[in-house]
């Protein structure tokens, strides 16, 4: 949909690596620690006790070996090194989690600090970012502790295999050679395996957002009643189930061919112990070898095939979690497409000005604002008009600088807005957007949170909801201005509610009235909601409200902007005409066209069926 500005590289296997354990050195160094002096442990505690259980086992069926009380001795510490193994797996396995909750806490409070930096829409509305977000929040869930596993699986693989080489080479040589081309063979085919689960998962990504969109409507209070009365529901069902369908028969292919591969090298691991168990049988047979030896190579080729197969899936887990962390990286990475600048605006005393303004979301869509120039006087009241598609909602954005031109410039005071501080900026800007926001919080927080300093101040928030008319309403709820405002949360809450279409409007309109010192109020469709009684008292709140202040306010009313100073009509990204009401009128041009068309719908008394 959009081009976003992307990293110059989504991170090689060693920017990929060190990012995971940084992650687990850095939020929880002790817990890293323990966890990987205790991994060393368990590696070399099968080597030790196999060790030991071969010495009780020739003492035993080797007469003169050793005494009695050697067999005892042996024996005790055989018991002691399979107690210890338990014990250590619990003590690991408890400190693991803690650290694995602590690196996944982590990597999203990373990934969603660096997604509040995007501080425009571009990256939320382009659909390429979108897709690798999702795979970039899956990976902060779980890649950086697979990564960290698999590296601590390495440890504990070498310090067993270590243990256990010098009995194989002793017993059989050939079995060290036929072990390792079976690890190789099954290292190649778990990466292909995880290759290919990663791009079946990037292949996907818009089916499952597809998948995921449908189900949200179908659970989703504000659609539910359209899907109902136009009779869609099986509709988007039948859509849901098929793009569900479509991701599952994507992964079903993909580990298809896991298993063929897996079954393959299962079969090729039993050959290589089969051949190394029965050279050393005949041994043994012949009196070259004892039968300790015996249970000593069986035990060695026991822990380092578990040790192959569990190295080489970890591995092929690795594969996949470096792929999808190169997401996060990219999110975590992608710079900031609106950045702040260093001035800090003062009050507004001159005019804000578009000079030759252009935009377009993509670089290869159409323009929706052509050369736009506009002056908007301190303390103006300015009202936009025209028909959906003319660039109103645009104009709106580039003011808040959502998005900035792509040519021209806009400038508070004559500095251009990017030169700005932009939190600075933002809060000197009240906005009520006609796509307004339902938040599940108290009537009180839903409006306080227009301005977070002032939001535990009753007074003030109930000001703006009286400014808003919507006081009364609010002080009717169950729990008054504490009610929670949802149906989605508050099961347990008694009398949590929600409110109709034109209240929860009203709410919005107060939350931008929070900002008291705003000198610029930007209103978006205002009114769209309301009944007659309530947009008369609302548009006299606004009246005063815009005392002294500039304000922008789009409609499409054109009663309701009958006494701004400056009334602007875009047509096709360009400013077709302005001025005041009278002149617009006078002029016979596109608003009064538009404003005569409207008025005719008042004044029609007849009704045709």
């Amino acid at each position: 949909m959009t081009s976003v500005r992307r990293p110059a590289a989504d991170g090689t296997w060693r920017q990929v690596v060190a990012t995971a354990a940084g992650l687990g050195w850095r939020v929880a160094p002790r817990r890293t620690l323990v966890v990987a002096v205790l991994t060393l442990g368990l590696g070399a505690l099968p080597a030790v006790a196999a060790l030991l259980f071969k010495h009780l086992v020739d003492g035993v069926t080797s007469p003169g070996v050793a005494d009695d009380s050697r067999v005892v001795a042996l024996a005790l510490a055989s018991g002691v090194a399979g107690i210890a193994v338990p014990l250590v797996v619990a003590v690991l396995g408890y400190v693991a989690l803690s650290m694995r909750l602590a690196v996944s806490l982590a990597a999203q409070d990373a990934l969603f600090e660096a997604l509040n930096r995007q501080a425009g829409l571009r990256f939320f509305e382009d659909s390429r970012s979108l897709d690798r977000l999702r795979l970039a929040e899956s990976a902060a869930d779980v890649a950086p502790n697979t990564l960290n596993a698999f590296v601590l699986s390495v440890l504990q693989c070498a310090v067993t295999i270590g243990g256990f080489l010098g009995v194989l080479v002793v017993t059989w040589p050939p079995v060290v050679a036929l072990l390792l081309v079976a690890c190789a063979v099954d290292v190649l085919a778990q990466v292909r395996i995880s290759r290919a689960r990663v791009r079946t998962s990037e292949a996907m990504s818009e089916t499952v957002r597809r998948q995921l969109g449908y189900r949200l409507l179908l659970t989703d209070a504000r659609a539910v009643k359209e899907l109902r009365l136009f009779g869609l529901t099986d509709f988007f069902r039948g859509k849901m189930i098929g793009a569900l369908a479509s991701a599952g028969r994507a992964e079903l292919g993909v580990e298809r061919g896991a298993a063929r591969s897996n079954a393959g090298v299962s079969l090729l691991g039993g050959l290589v112990s089969a051949a190394g168990l029965l050279v050393v049988a005949l041994r043994v047979r012949s009196g070259a070898l004892t039968i300790g030896d015996l249970t000593l190579f069986l035990a060695a080729v026991a822990s380092i095939q578990s040790c192959a197969v569990g190295l080489v899936s970890s591995w092929g887990s690795a594969v996949e979690a470096v792929d999808l962390l190169r997401h996060y990286l990219w999110v975590r990475d992608s710079p900031a497409e609106i950045r702040s600048g260093a001035v800090v605006p003062g009050p507004l005393v001159s005019a804000i000005e578009l000079r030759d303004v252009w935009f377009r979301y993509t670089p290869e869509s159409a323009w929706v604002l052509r050369g736009v120039s506009l002056v908007i006087p301190a303390g103006a009241a300015v009202g936009l008009v025209g028909i959906n598609g003319a660039g109103k909602s645009t104009l709106i954005k580039l003011l808040t600088r959502l998005y900035d031109p792509e040519r021209g410039r806009i400038l508070w005071d004559g500095t251009d807005l990017r030169d700005l501080d932009l939190d600075a900026l933002r809060r000197r800007v009240g906005v009520t957007f006609q796509d307004y926001m339902q938040y599940d919080l108290s009537a009180s927080d839903n409006i306080g949170i227009g301005d977070l300093e002032a939001i535990d101040d009753r007074a003030r928030v109930v000001s703006a909801a009286e400014q808003a008319s919507i006081a009364d309403t609010l002080r009717r709820l169950p729990g008054g201005f504490d009610t929670l405002l949802s149906r989605t949360f508050g099961a347990d809450e008694a009398g949590a509610t929600t409110l109709s279409g034109g209240q929860w409007q009203r709410v919005a309109l107060a939350r931008s009235l929070m900002r008291g010192e705003a000198d610029l109020v930007i209103l978006d469709e205002p009114s769209s909601g309301l009944d007659a009684e309530a947009e008369h008292r609302v548009h006299r709140t606004l009246g005063l409200i815009r005392q002294g202040r500039t304000s922008l306010m789009v409609s499409h009313r054109l009663a309701s902007l009958r006494d701004a100073d400056l009334i602007v009509v875009l047509e096709d990204g360009v400013i077709a005409e302005q001025g005041t009401h009278a002149e617009l009128v006078e002029g016979d041009g596109r608003y009064a066209r538009l404003f005569v068309l409207q008025a005719s719908g008042y004044l029609e008394r007849s009704w045709t069926a």
